[in-house]
Parts: C-alpha cells; sequence; structure tokens
C-alpha cells in the first residue's frame, strides 16, 4: 500500500518546541476523527529546522490535505 507523509516545516530557536505541539493537535484530529492507527510525530532535522508528520495511506492522502494543510508531502 503505498503511503504519503503529510508535513509541517518549522524553524528558528523554537523549532523543536513548535513541532512538538503542532504534532499534539494533529494527534488530537485524528483522536477526534477516530483514526487510531494513525499517528501524529514530530523530527527534529537540524538544531533550527524541525518537522510535524502523519503518514498515512494514499487513498485517504486528499481528505487529510484538505482538512489540515500540510506545508509539502512525500511519498514513503
Amino acid at each position: 500500500m503505498e503511503q504519503i507523509k503529510l508535513i509541517w516545516d518549522f524553524r528558528g530557536q523554537t523549532a523543536v518546541e513548535i513541532a512538538k505541539h503542532h504534532a499534539l493537535h494533529l494527534q488530537e484530529f485524528l483522536d477526534a476523527k477516530n483514526y487510531t492507527t494513525y499517528k501524529a510525530e514530530f523530527e527534529l532535522i537540524t538544531e533550527f529546522i524541525a518537522i510535524a508528520y502523519i503518514v498515512v495511506p494514499k487513498a485517504e492522502m486528499l481528505f487529510f490535505r484538505d482538512a489540515l494543510k500540510p506545508h509539502r508531502g512525500e511519498q514513503v
């Protein structure tokens, strides 16, 4: 099954804190919509760049893209 990683980018001294906080809101959205098999995560890329992301099946990508407005996406 093809999967898409929907990504939100954050930059600056507080990037990791903002990405972590954004991941919490993404997880709240997933929980509210009963998407219990999906998980929101965050990742430190460099000292000043961090991302929040979710991985979803390609067939459901349009729903998540339109509802959550990620900055970008990539095929996993």
